[in-house]
């Protein structure tokens, strides 16, 4: 059985430029998210026309090839929406999917919205940023805990919305779904205030994945208390019996 609990909030910000999605059919699953940059309202209309494109992709067409071609058409839509409309032309966005397949699970992401893979109260992947502390990492020259809060935390490397010489977003392996796994998708406002070892605390911790999702956002809104707080947002899902 699979439950889930979905979380945005427009943090301190006049405008939430995060958009979260789901869709389920035949046995299947899809959860998006995608977190809006440009500033001007233009980052919200980029954030909704992946995730909208995304979805509608997996309702109409799934297939095995669903995970590249909804990275390419979302790319596309929003490049397109910016030669539309100029006053849009620096909208960009990143994107994580997540599909379940009754029993197999699989996952994208470009930008710097992460998705955790738990397995039995443990963290046993997360995606990589796109990112310059990212790459930083990558070279060993700060460590991972050191991404949160960093100088340059905000400049991503690769992003929805600028011309691809290349694929630039990154498709995970195939893992098989079992009982007693957890997966959260979560924007950068989200995950730079609540770390990894929280979020294990939380998810032991929690009956239902209602619960884990309330821990994990109480600890969010606490540590986000008097600063200028991003738009935050989480997609919660459980692997149960």
């Amino acid at each position: 059985m699979i439950t889930y609990k979905i979380h945005t909030h427009m943090g301190s910000r006049n405008v939430n430029e995060d958009s979260v999605g789901e869709y389920m059919v035949d046995n299947r699953y899809c959860f998006v998210l995608a977190d809006g940059l440009g500033g001007h309202g233009s980052g919200e209309c980029a954030s909704e026309a992946a995730v909208k494109t995304v979805l509608e992709l997996f309702a109409e067409n799934y297939n095995e090839r669903f995970l590249d071609d909804c990275f390419v058409m979302a790319q596309e839509k929003v490049l397109e929406e910016q030669h539309i409309d100029k006053s849009k032309a620096d909208m960009k966005t990143t994107l994580v999917t997540l599909v379940i397949d009754e029993d197999k699970v699989r996952w994208g992401h470009i930008g710097d919205s992460r998705l955790y893979q738990f397995n039995k109260g443990k963290v046993v992947q997360r995606t990589l940023d796109h990112s310059v502390p990212q790459m930083l990492v990558n070279l060993g020259e700060i460590k991972d805990k050191d991404i949160r809060g960093h100088e340059d935390r905000n400049r991503l490397l690769r992003v929805i919305g600028t011309p691809w010489n290349n694929h630039s977003y990154e498709l995970s392996q195939e893992v098989s779904a079992q009982k007693c796994q957890a997966f959260l998708l979560c924007s950068d406002g989200f995950w730079e205030l609540i770390d990894e070892k929280a979020m294990t605390t939380y998810l032991k911790k929690s009956h239902t994945v209602d619960e884990w999702m309330e821990f994990m956002v109480r600890e969010v809104m606490k540590n986000g208390k008097d600063v200028n707080m991003d738009n935050n947002s989480a997609i919660a899902i459980w692997m149960e019996d």
